[in-house]
């Protein structure tokens, strides 16, 4: 019985919660297979349901019952997809609690008094930049991205205080952003920073500085293929609440 049961427990749950329960329990086998809304499906109830019965049985939701079944060492390959899975939801988790609203609205009132803005990147996190830019352009925002290094250092050389340039890099080390970047400070251009490095030169250099987490657990030592989650979550934030119309005046 992977879901514990005692009268105070059976007490709380309604009845579509104890046939949540009771399928987890019977289907103990299938558990490593099943995603909470296949639980939901086969219950005919919701995704909602099935994570509240889970906690009434005091645990910590779904995630932690997909622990608590791979730490009965039931299957080896499902704990490892676990421990994958669980990093990618402590830098989706940490990366949220750190990014405060202020500066994202910042950020959208940066982007708004721009006469164009530059969004500059290099190596994987070029993808992640293009489709911010891409966005930008999509609500008419004068935008461009290039991951050229002469390019942008160029352009920071020439920039004007009227525009901006958003810089995302997952180390804020970069050689060439980092010239790019005091390039345009120089020139009195505001930058906005998109990083996982608090201390980078990149974000000294930032009117305003967004500080994803990156987890320290990587699966390439030998190279730089981290994944770019933090820097996509960030990206998401500000173009979602600008779409949205909010931000400050």
């Amino acid at each position: 019985m992977i879901l514990p049961l005692n009268a105070e427990i059976l007490e709380s749950l309604t009845k579509t919660e104890r046939d949540v329960v009771h399928f987890i329990n019977s289907n103990e086998h299938r558990l490593s297979q099943l995603s909470i809304v296949d639980i939901a499906y086969e219950t005919f109830s919701s995704p909602a349901t099935v994570s509240r019965a889970i906690r009434k049985c005091r645990i910590n939701g779904f995630n932690e019952l997909r622990y608590k079944l791979a730490s009965g060492d039931l299957n080896k390959q499902v704990a490892g997809v676990n421990e994958i899975l669980n990093k990618s939801l402590v830098e989706t988790l940490r990366t949220v609690e750190q990014i405060s609203m202020a500066d994202v609205l910042r950020c959208i009132q940066l982007i708004r008094e721009a006469g164009r803005v530059y969004v500059f990147a290099r190596g994987l996190t070029h993808y992640i930049a293009n489709e911010f830019c891409f966005k930008l352009q999509l609500m008419k925002v004068n935008a461009m991205m290039t991951d050229d290094p002469k390019i942008m250092v160029r352009i920071a050389q020439t920039i004007t205080p009227e525009d901006l340039v958003v810089i995302f890099s997952l180390n804020g080390r970069t050689p060439e952003l980092v010239e790019a970047a005091a390039a345009a400070h120089g020139n009195s251009c505001p930058i906005i920073a998109c990083t996982c490095n608090a201390e980078s030169e990149i974000g000294r250099r930032a009117a305003v500085h967004i500080v994803g987490y990156k987890h320290s657990h990587v699966s390439f030592q030998s190279y730089e293929v981290t994944t770019r989650l933090p820097l996509l979550i960030i990206s998401r934030v500000i173009i979602d609440q600008l779409a949205s119309g909010g931000g400050a005046d």
